[in-house]
């Protein structure tokens, strides 16, 4: 004859299940921290990078102060700024590259002590690959969700310890009406 027992009182499904779930999000966490660095240190997504050129860009200026490249792609490699031309749109001369400097984010600066206000400035950047592009995105919003994940997990963790405590005295107080129950006095 089979024999059945209480199951009543047992908590310890909550507890085995909080530590599963919380195990089983640092495993997939890990995971996909090692596929997205694998990714981005491949180094085969710059084989398919693109050039960009910006011919004759007007109302450049090198002069004393700065003046930030406009015609850049917004997805630029930051360093891959090449001048090929600039001239005097004035006069139509030639300024040659020891009078000035494109900074790796496009900044033209002026060297000398001569200014030009009128520039047509003609250049070069690489672009950006869209697998690049989806890879650094991939990164950052898998970055920003394990900044939320975590940021909730004390949280989850606080309801899982009151709901414990909460079940604990429930138990507690159920032992103690089976006590009284019985009663007796002195």
């Amino acid at each position: 004859m089979v024999k059945l027992i209480s199951k009543r009182g047992q908590t310890n499904g909550l507890i085995t299940g909080l530590i599963f779930g919380v195990a089983s999000l640092v495993i997939g966490v890990i995971i996909a921290f090692v596929i997205i660095s694998t990714l981005t240190g491949a180094n085969l997504l710059t084989e398919t990078r693109t050039t960009a050129t910006v011919t004759n860009e007007s109302g450049a200026y090198i002069n004393g102060t700065t003046y930030q490249l406009a015609g850049l792609d917004t997805q630029y490699v930051p360093g891959s700024i090449s001048i090929t031309t600039a001239y005097n749109a004035t006069d139509g001369s030639v300024i040659l590259s020891g009078n000035y400097s494109v900074s790796s984010t496009g900044i033209l600066t002026n060297l000398t002590e001569t200014t030009w206000s009128d520039v047509n400035v003609t250049y070069t950047s690489s672009i950006y690959s869209t697998e690049e592009q989806s890879t650094t995105g991939l990164n950052a919003n898998l970055t920003a969700g394990v900044d939320n994940v975590s940021s909730k997990i004390p949280t989850v963790l606080l309801v899982a310890a009151i709901v414990l405590i909460l079940s604990v005295l429930a138990l507690l107080v159920a032992a103690w009406q089976r006590m009284r129950i019985g009663g007796g006095s002195i």
